[in-house]
């Protein structure tokens, strides 16, 4: 996938790179805290559809506040956006090696933008695309987000692949059988003893013996 379907990628990234680099004032929500959809158009790799649609998939993004120190877990689907205050994460595709792969990784083409002033300048601020690119779970330093400020890194990518599907799970032979509804609970009320049978009368005989 990351590496073996690597150049099928090439012309993805390419357009993936170059969508919105000049209008980066539209791109960040207004809404913060939330998960927006965004007006991009999600693109189906050739060679990746396998398994689950690329519109369907989640990604698992950690985001970090080199400031304060606050970290915090982000799941978007392609094609959504969110907003902190001046940071905005937008997510164009994620994708991960299937079971037959080998290595095993999880990559994610995530946009980064900031509301800042623009470095050496006296600027007012304004939203600026300080990273466009794929992520590596695996291989983190293939690609890395440059900031002072934030950082953001791919945790997972969550989509199944065929025979994947959770197994149905079967009765146990060696379970007990049900009770019968019909059998009788004991009592927990106080049982009273049992009545003695009766004497038996002996007959008298009739020459009184």
């Amino acid at each position: 996938m990351i590496r073996s379907r690597g150049l099928i990628w090439l012309p993805l990234l390419a357009t993936l790179a170059a969508c919105g680099a000049s209008e980066d004032e539209t791109l960040a929500p207004a809404k913060s805290g939330e998960a927006l959809a965004t007006s991009d158009k999600i693109v189906a790799m050739s060679g990746a559809n396998i398994g689950t649609p690329m519109a369907e998939r989640v990604a698992v993004l950690g985001l970090l506040n080199k400031r304060n120190g606050q970290t915090r877990d982000v799941e978007l689907k392609p094609g959504e956006a969110i907003r902190f205050d001046k940071v905005v994460i937008r997510l164009r595709a994620c994708e991960k090696t299937a079971p037959w792969e080998t290595p095993p990784d999880e990559g994610a083409f995530v946009q980064l933008l900031v509301n800042e002033r623009p470095p050496g300048t006296t600027e007012a601020e304004r939203w600026r695309n300080v990273f466009s690119g794929w992520l590596f779970k695996e291989n983190p330093a293939a690609n890395v987000v440059e900031h002072p400020i934030y950082d953001v890194w791919i945790k997972a990518c969550k989509m199944r692949f065929p025979g994947e599907e959770a197994p149905v799970e079967k009765k146990s032979s060696e379970e007990a059988p049900a009770a019968d509804p019909a059998a009788k609970a004991p009592s927990s009320e106080p049982q009273s003893p049992p009545e003695a049978a009766p004497a038996a009368v002996e007959e008298a005989s009739p020459d009184g013996a």
